[in-house]
């Protein structure tokens, strides 16, 4: 009895799984409102990267971003992570990623200069901070793989593990 209620909860979940990792890449997020998109060489050299200057605080731009994105988990990461993560040699204050398991996800990098020599002055107007976002996507055949390579794993340990307890 338990394992025919366990192979149709796998298999349930299966279905759901499966479903879940081939639905399409959601789209790059549109623009922060009321910002100024970088034309710098650093944010325009790949289509997954892009830089805006903006007076919106990190809360807002987390909460649009995380709004644009519809859902999924936040984690947040040491600043200094931003030179591994976007580029070589970005500035950062904060760097947060929001993610769909097992899919993509969206990097958001943010700087506010608390010094005066890295204020944020674009053709006269000041911007409290410049946020860099990067966008990574995943293909939809290797998702669909891995799960199913993990659905196939996780019934065989289950087999192996009821021979072992069964012995018992």
């Amino acid at each position: 009895m338990k394992d025919i209620i366990f192979r149709a909860a796998l298999i349930a979940f299966g279905i759901f799984l499966l479903v879940y990792l081939g639905l399409p890449n959601v789209d790059f997020p549109i623009s922060l409102p009321g910002s100024l998109q970088s034309d710098e060489p650093a944010d325009t050299e790949t289509p997954l990267r892009r830089g805006y200057y903006t007076d919106m605080t990190r809360a807002e731009v987390m909460d649009w971003y995380r709004s644009q994105f519809k859902w999924g988990v936040v984690l947040n990461y040491p600043p200094e992570n931003a030179q591994d993560v976007i580029r070589d040699q970005t500035k950062s204050t904060f760097l947060q990623e929001i993610v769909h398991p097992f899919r993509e996800s969206i990097y958001i990098n943010g700087f506010e200069p608390e010094d005066a020599q890295y204020e944020i002055n674009i053709n006269g107007v000041h911007y409290r901070q410049k946020v860099i976002v990067r966008f990574v996507k995943s293909s939809m055949w290797i998702r669909l793989v891995v799960g199913a390579a993990t659905l196939g794993l996780t019934y065989l340990l289950y087999m192996e593990f009821r021979k072992i307890y069964t012995h018992l």
